[in-house]
């Protein structure tokens, strides 16, 4: 199992729906991935139902984060953009609001980077991190990850640019 001293990831399942609602359809989120449109019940249930969980066939892979002590979902962590020749990976972290700053991304990462070692033998992750995102910076760079580039007018909240610093590990 991939598990943490207080969390352990695990694939999506049809219970999951309401928080992948949530977390997808959070405008705030928007900002800092890649869509600009809510997702319907429909798409997502399709979404957990046809995915693989195999990096190889999708593309990505998508966990659930789940607290240990009573198996509630509170998040997802994402590997995307894989890129099986140069075996590497971007990494995505969302928890809800209620869970975050609590240390709990911290051993996600662990456990994600196990596995994607590991299992998935991955070389090299790295994540994408506004420059207005402090949190997910401290988070990268006490993992071990290093600030290697700044990408100028990256993301665009429409109202304004953003730079992104890019944070990448070799495992």
């Amino acid at each position: 199992m991939l598990k943490g001293k207080r969390i352990f990831l695990r694939a999506a399942e049809p219970e999951d729906l309401d928080l992948m609602y949530l977390i997808e359809n959070d405008t705030l989120l928007w900002a800092v991935g890649r869509t600009n449109v809510p997702y319907s019940r429909y798409a997502l249930r399709q979404f957990i139902e046809q995915n693989s969980n195999d990096i190889n066939t999708d593309g990505q892979v998508r966990l659930v984060i789940a607290l240990n002590e009573n198996l509630n979902a509170i998040g997802f962590v994402d590997l995307q953009n894989y890129d099986p020749r140069h075996r590497r990976a971007e990494v995505g972290i969302v928890l809800l609001p209620e869970w975050q700053h609590q240390g709990l991304a911290s051993e996600v990462l662990a456990v994600l980077e196990r596995y994607a070692s590991k299992h998935l033998f991955i070389h090299q992750l790295y994540a994408l991190v506004s420059v207005n995102h402090v949190a997910a910076q401290a988070l990268f760079s006490n993992a071990g990850y290093k600030n290697t580039a700044t990408l100028q007018h990256w993301l665009n909240n429409g109202e304004e640019w953003q730079d992104v610093m890019m944070y990448q590990k070799i495992l």
